[in-house]
């Protein structure tokens, strides 16, 4: 039964009474989400708070509903119905159940009143408020999105009510319900392998507690729990095709007999607590059963989806964006059974709960670990902004919704201060249970190795999200100036730096593009793929001679696509221009970084994934720092990567023909033997002609020449970040172990909860559609031209070139 309503909100336009259906609602901008059917009066009036009206703080007055009344005839009239409860709530729905296929959308006009004054939660991890979620839908076609995304009935696939978690309003109740252990796949950390298998091989585990060779049970076999019992009956059941019925079912005892009792077959089984050896005990079985299944079938009615999900918990620990088609998969090959969709779907949820926290508790776990991780690591920076809860026309005190978090480890803090001076950003969708976007800010070594050095949680990538994120990495972590930021050309992104007052501005900083969105936004907005390699090399040019020179050989293919160029501004993109604060990077390579520090990340519940961040860098640190003082111990001087740019350098250093043009040994002429271009080096301003030293603060083979002509030591043009002693320093941060939780100081703010309104409402399979954007490689090809005259626009059936039937003779 679907459990989701359709609903279109208008608000600030006008209620019509009199129209051909009835009452009717217009509106300029109508927005339409959908929601359960079991969302609370409260919780109705929360939601459209919060996506409604974002500019004002206010709190919802009035809710008018348009309910369809069947007339004479099978007509429809609308008439007004307030809402004003959760009686009223749950008959609209009922309402709207009965003829929601004549009337597929719920229509609510909403009226809003003036709030003044919000509340502020604080505590050791700062809370802020901020008014309202500037909302932005998101389309997920691809089959991961999917799979990640797909929901079932609350009517679970084993015919039990599948309700959420109870919210417990003790944090240590909260603790209680989270699992605070650390599975290997929060460890895993491959920076090398970025295109590892999707899961690994597993060894099968056993199917019970059964201590006979055959895998009978036996009397007096003693298990742990109830629970264990009841799993051991079921893999047993599943294991042999065969099904019992319970008939007793109590906190001390189970008692199951065969399907098939009475008729032909004797099996039954009885479990009890014994409380004098703290177990559960077999106390009667008679033995195999003497039936098999009546029917064959691809399924077991005792293989629910809480057995698979025990059954796969060793997959979904390490890898919980494990593909659910891979679950099936595995089932089969385990128990030789066909399972559906849903069903896998469904363990799969169940197993992440299990294994990194139910969705809902892991949202008021949040505070909770952070509070506990800043006294770990007392100087790491953590900014949680939330939203009031409102019943009726209060607010209620003591909960709070989850609108954004920020979060940065000091070791990351640390480590920006000895890493290049620029930073990349990017964000990426989270899929799971509830909407929003990973956003991620990410540093580099002078090894050309990534350091994350932020992180946000947000409800999209809008300009209010991204001013959140850029506002908190600029007081906490990038406080120094002359930095440079590249992102890709997201409108919010623009807007958030335009917000900055001059924070993430010359001369502050310099904002710049990544070339590759630059290569795809050309590609969107002239279809000329054929021109894409000119582009992007446009905006590799090291020198104004090499940009001048690839700029008209654009220009000649036409104005439009250099006019586009020259909008964006040669500073954004081109490298000549940039004042050498791009250090070489054209591109946001925050991909890396996802799949390597990252992976699986946007698969887990809140709390996991900070706490993923958290012990993933904690391995990255770890890591390097040893690989790192390594590489110190061993006497080298400089990274690997600066050490292999320089000897290369000096190999090319040898047909260059040096005149000196000062005293001071200064400034310089060079002269490539090869192809005599000429160049003018000047040590003073380490500035160079062919600009390869501004782009990387390597000394060129340029320099390295003029040094070898007057016996210069060529190291003092090696930049610091390229020394072992300021990589040593990077990583010297490090990570604190969080301890057991009931160790941790107690938490007294409020509880955070999810925003119900973000919750994904996908429901069936969508259709496999893969689009091709502008990057496709097979794509890149030149326009079409004919054969014959070689000109473009036409082909070789329409040339004019073309000889005719009337000129075969010269007749």
């Amino acid at each position: 039964m679907e459990d989701i309503a359709n609903i279109r909100v208008y608000y600030n336009g006008e209620i019509i009474p009199n129209t051909h259906e009835g009452v009717s609602f217009v509106c300029e901008c109508p927005s339409s989400f959908a929601i359960p059917y079991s969302t609370s009066f409260i919780e109705l009036q929360n939601g459209l708070c919060v996506n409604i009206q974002s500019h004002i703080s206010k709190m919802v007055s009035n809710i008018l509903y348009r309910n369809p009344m069947q007339v004479f005839g099978g007509l429809i009239q609308f008439q007004i119905m307030s809402i004003t409860d959760d009686a009223s709530m749950q008959q609209m729905f009922y309402i709207y159940r009965q003829i929601r296929f004549h009337v597929p959308v719920i229509e609510l006009y909403v009226e809003f009143e003036q709030q003044s004054g919000m509340g502020t939660v604080s505590d050791e991890v700062n809370v802020d408020e901020l008014g309202d979620i500037d909302w932005e839908e998101e389309n997920n076609d691809s089959e991961e999105e999917f799979e990640a995304n797909y929901e079932v009935d609350e009517e679970n696939d084993d015919g039990d009510l599948a309700g959420n978690l109870a919210v417990q309003n003790e944090a240590d109740a909260i603790i209680s319900q989270h699992p605070f252990g650390v599975p290997s796949f929060m460890r895993t950390l491959d920076l090398e392998a970025m295109h590892a298998p999707e899961f690994p091989e597993y060894a099968n585990t056993g199917e019970g507690n059964v201590a006979a060779e055959d895998g009978e049970f036996s009397v007096g076999m003693e298990f742990g729990s109830r629970e264990s019992v009841i799993s051991a009956i079921k893999s047993y059941t599943i294991s042999r095709g065969v099904d019992y019925t319970v008939y007793e079912s109590e906190p001390q005892t189970f008692y199951a007999k065969c399907k098939g009792y009475g008729a032909g077959c004797d099996w039954l089984i009885r479990a009890s607590l014994i409380r004098k050896k703290a177990c559960w005990e077999i106390r009667r079985y008679n033995g195999k059963h003497t039936c098999t299944m009546g029917t064959i079938s691809q399924d077991h009615a005792k293989f629910d989806s809480d057995t698979i999900a025990d059954a796969i918990r060793p997959l979904v620990e390490a890898d919980p964006s494990i593909k659910v088609k891979s679950v099936i998969a595995e089932v089969q090959g385990r128990f030789n059974y066909t399972v559906t969709y849903r069903k896998a779907w469904l363990a799969k949820q169940k197993a992440v709960a299990k294994v990194f926290g139910d969705w809902e508790v892991s949202y008021q776990t949040l505070p909770v670990w952070l509070k506990a991780m800043t006294v770990k690591m007392p100087r790491s920076r953590v900014q949680i902004k939330t939203l009031p809860v409102y019943r009726e026309s209060e607010e209620v005190q003591g909960v709070r919704v989850l609108h954004r978090v920020f979060w940065s480890f000091y070791p990351c803090i640390v480590a920006f201060k000895h890493c290049k001076p620029l930073v990349q950003v990017d964000g990426t969708h989270l899929y799971g249970k509830y909407k929003g976007a990973l956003l991620v800010a990410v540093a580099q070594d002078g090894n050309q190795y990534i350091v994350p050095i932020a992180f946000a949680i947000v409800e999209g990538e809008t300009a209010d999200a991204w001013e959140f994120f850029l506002t908190n990495l600029r007081r906490y972590v990038v406080t120094i100036d002359g930095v440079g930021i590249i992102s890709d050309r997201h409108t919010s992104i623009d807007a958030a730096i335009a917000r900055s007052n001059g924070a993430w501005s010359p001369p502050r900083a310099w904002h710049m593009y990544c070339i590759r969105h630059i290569g795809s936004n050309f590609l969107r907005r002239f279809k000329a793929p054929y021109l894409h390699k000119l582009v992007v090399n446009t905006g590799y040019s090291k020198t104004e001679q090499e940009y001048n020179k690839n700029y008209q050989r654009l220009k000649e293919r036409g104005e439009a696509y250099t006019q586009w160029c020259d909008e964006i501004g040669v500073e954004k993109w081109v490298l000549a221009f940039n004042g050498g604060h791009r250090w070489g990077h054209m591109t946001t390579n925050l991909v890396e970084c996802i799949n390597s520090v990252l992976k699986g990340a946007r698969n887990l519940p809140v709390t996991a994934l900070v706490r993923l961040t958290f012990y993933r860098l904690n391995e990255l640190f770890t890591r390097k720092s040893t690989e790192a003082h390594e590489r110190l111990r061993n006497g080298f001087t400089y990274s690997e990567f600066a050490t292999k740019r320089v000897e290369e350098s000096f190999r090319r250093a040898g047909n260059i023909v040096v005149n000196r043009f000062d005293r001071r040994n200064e400034m310089f002429e060079v002269r490539e033997m090869q192809d005599g271009t000429i160049y003018t080096v000047n040590l003073a301003q380490r500035h160079y002609d062919c600009g390869h030293f501004q782009v990387e603060r390597l000394p060129c083979r340029h320099v390295l020449a003029c040094c070898a002509n007057q016996h210069l030591d060529w190291q003092v043009y090696v930049h610091n970040v390229y020394k072992m002693s300021e990589i040593c320093k990077v990583y010297r941060g490090e990570f604190v172990p969080m301890g057991d939780p009931s160790t941790w100081d107690r938490y007294e703010g409020a509880k955070v909860i999810a925003n119900w309104t973000l919750r994904r409402a996908t429901k069936g399979r969508p259709k496999s559609t893969r689009y091709l954007n502008e990057m496709d490689s097979r794509d890149m090809r030149g326009p079409h031209r004919c054969t014959i005259c070689g000109r473009e626009g036409h082909s070789r059936s329409r040339c004019p070139e073309r000889a005719g039937p009337s000129s075969a003779g010269g007749h």
